[in-house]
């Protein structure tokens, strides 16, 4: 199996493969989408946007992987299954709707959790309304800016087999204390959860309450600050 590679299915028993490189946010520059398009043509492959708000060069061949990553000089969007998967963010500095303007908050995210060791994959989002674009509330983690009460932090949401909305972890935070919630979140989760154990299902084993309070218990040492839960 190459690196950094998932299989497509296998057509006239033919296996093919789809890469996605490492996109922050989703803002991407011509000389890159340049890059990726080229890549795309030298190993005769198509580009497939994702829901993760990236590029992804599908149907290549398993002798093209390495070489198509080295040709990019990217980094993989996934490190790994257990692994913070990627930080979705909506536009907010550039959407009149924003409350919050979220965007610094998440490209700070993103390069602190890029590739963050997890029990399972784990998805972070990050809007500046309430309006939550991105699916926020149906990420493991996410971050929801308000006019009256700043950020709201959630946690637990899933789309998947077992869909799942978030509970509501803190709100009243600004900017800094969002980030330390976030990482208190992550540090209890991974330090807690057992491997292959999704956030959501965490939180559910051991009761929002228990939950909470062993976050609070982290973000104190983190934050020392009562905050309204």
């Amino acid at each position: 199996m190459p690196k950094y590679a998932v299989l497509q299915r296998i057509r006239n028993n033919k296996r093919t493969y789809a890469i996605t490189p490492r996109i922050p946010g989703g803002f991407v520059n011509h000389k890159t989408l340049l890059k990726i398009t080229e890549v795309a043509e030298k190993y005769n492959a198509s580009i497939k946007l994702t829901s993760g708000q990236r590029l992804m060069i599908i149907g290549l061949k398993a002798e093209d992987v390495e070489k198509a990553w080295k040709d990019l000089g990217m980094e993989p969007a996934v490190l790994s299954p257990y692994s913070v998967k990627n930080v979705e963010m909506c536009p907010a500095t550039f959407c009149k709707r924003m409350k919050q303007n979220s965007l610094p908050l998440g490209l700070r995210l993103e390069k602190r959790f890029y590739g963050a060791p997890t029990p399972n994959r784990t998805k972070i989002g990050v809007a500046g309304c309430r309006n939550a674009c991105g699916s926020v509330n149906s990420k493991d983690i996410g971050v929801i800016g308000t006019k009256d009460e700043g950020y709201i932090v959630i946690a637990g949401g899933s789309a998947g087999y077992h869909p799942r909305l978030s509970d509501k972890i803190a709100s009243n935070l600004n900017e800094d204390e969002a980030f330390n919630m976030v990482e208190s979140i992550y540090e209890f989760y991974n330090d807690n959860a057992e491997l292959g154990t999704k956030l959501g299902d965490f939180i559910d084993q051991i009761t929002l309450d228990k939950f909470i309070q062993g976050v609070y218990k982290i973000y104190d040492e983190i934050n020392p600050k009562t905050i309204e839960k």
